[in-house]
């Protein structure tokens, strides 16, 4: 019913006849905080729904997400004109939404076609080694697609041990998380960077260090508690049995991935539709095609047995379709409120992050982009952050090189402290779960990740991000 309502409001107003010029540009400094409502109620619903009703969220997880856009667009349309509402509107789907899903679809597609055999071990050196595999995939076939690849042979590989439970838990943190930040096919986040004008190989080149460092420091403690836990079994597992690769067909289409992304960023074509006020560029257009021919040659060349070994289904990207709909329409007002700056209702935030002589505040901005991609989920919230620091790419990948390297980390390094700060975590929960891994509750991981993560995090403050 929802739904329906939505298309019909889009379908209605789409039928206005159009202007010759551009459909005005939301004033975000004629707005005030209750135009955030939309959006910070469908991310409560995201946070909240699975952990409270996870029947009535599973089954309507859509029509919720529905709800928040058709009180979103209609709020627009009443206040601003439906011309504007629809502007809007159209910006969000094509210049922000599109690419993003289709990447993502693309990954989560082929990453699916690749099924793992074999007895990893479950051995503490076993064990660190896919982990550090892991991690070091997560930034090309995106931490969705390591943690689609790994998760189910590692929990195997495990499942004969009574301690099992922090084997997951570091799971998530490295290879669903901190793995993913050397590139946009690594972190949602960060290829909202991308879209938004990020250099490809940006955050490659100016997070290596910190990202290895965090890596590391987190791998050696996973390592030393899971000697430990070891030491205390009753049961060894087998010993290591030579894992196998099936589905081999999907490497080469994950280079496919990589080179359409390349490409994208390479060709400039000059070629741009106008499409209500959205300028669409050619090569967005090209690479988002290839990547929908990439994942439907993935699924015509991949072995169906391979996708049924790894219990693929089309759920879990579904899912993230209709909610990322949901809150790249919901984030419209938010982001008009935070172009206009210290006009805006958001001037506080503004303030937050800024030292009085108006330069930023990396610290702050790594620490509020962090906590709040914890609970909000780190797309959205590393956009509002970009926006905050300006919104210009290439001011912010040069001079305020500092601020977007404080923004990137925060997004995915803290994407791992809730089980909700990024989509795989709770993917791999469920499987987990699943397959009878009794995983902590939202607030038993907390103290997982408080007592492992914080001090790491802590020491990137120190040894990166802070400066005097």
């Amino acid at each position: 019913m929802i739904r329906c309502l939505i298309l019909a409001l889009v379908a209605g107003i789409a039928f206005i006849p159009l202007p010759a010029h551009a459909a005005p540009a939301l004033d975000g400094a004629q707005m005030g905080w209750p135009w955030a409502l939309p959006f910070a109620g469908i991310l409560l619903s995201i946070a909240a729904g699975p952990l409270l009703v996870p029947k009535i969220w599973h089954d309507h997880y859509g029509k919720i997400a529905a709800a928040w856009v058709l009180l979103t667009l209609a709020a627009l349309a009443v206040y601003f004109g439906a011309t504007t509402a629809l502007a809007a509107f159209v910006h969000a789907v094509l210049a922000e939404y599109l690419s993003f899903i289709v990447l993502l679809f693309a990954l989560y597609t082929v990453a699916g076609g690749i099924h793992i055999t074999g007895n990893f071990g479950g051995r503490p050196l076993s064990n660190a080694a896919v982990l550090l595999f892991g991690t070091a995939i997560a930034s090309v076939v995106g931490t969705t697609g390591a943690a689609m690849i790994l998760v189910r042979p590692l929990i195997q590989a495990n499942s004969v041990r009574k301690h099992n439970v922090h084997v997951v838990v570091f799971f998530i943190f490295l290879v669903a998380n901190i793995g993913g930040a050397l590139s946009p096919l690594g972190d949602p986040p960060l290829f909202v960077g991308f879209l938004r004008g990020v250099s490809f190989f940006w955050t490659t080149t100016h997070l290596i260090a910190e990202t290895v460092l965090a890596a590391a420091i987190v791998l050696a403690i996973f390592f030393a508690l899971d000697f430990w836990y070891f030491s205390r079994e009753e049961e060894e597992p087998a010993r290591m049995g030579g894992p196998r690769l099936y589905g081999l067909i999907n490497l080469p289409l994950i280079a496919a991935v990589i080179a359409a992304i390349l490409l994208s960023a390479i060709w400039k074509p000059g070629v741009t539709l106008d499409i209500y006020g959205t300028h669409v560029e050619l090569q967005n257009l090209v690479r988002d095609a290839a990547l929908v021919l990439i994942a439907f040659a993935s699924l015509w060349l991949t072995p169906d047995e391979h996708r049924a070994a790894n219990d693929f289904t089309w759920e879990p990207i579904r899912e993230v379709a209709k909610l990322f709909a949901g809150i790249f329409v919901c984030i419209i007002p938010v982001l008009a409120m935070l172009e206009a700056g210290h006009d805006g209702p958001f001037a506080w935030l503004l303030d937050a992050v800024t030292r009085p002589s108006g330069e930023h505040h990396e610290v702050a901005f790594f620490w509020l982009t962090g906590i709040l991609s914890a609970f909000l989920d780190n797309a959205p919230t590393y956009l509002v952050f970009f926006q905050l620091a300006g919104g210009d790419a290439s001011e912010l990948m040069t001079k305020l090189a500092p601020t977007l390297a404080a923004i990137s980390m925060g997004a995915v390094y803290m994407g791992a402290l809730t089980y909700i700060g990024n989509a795989p975590n709770l993917m791999v929960y469920a499987i987990a779960e699943e397959r009878g891994v009794k995983m902590p509750s939202f607030f038993g991981y907390m103290l997982w990740s408080g007592a492992v993560l914080l001090p790491v995090l802590g020491v990137i403050t120190i040894f990166s991000v802070w400066s005097p």
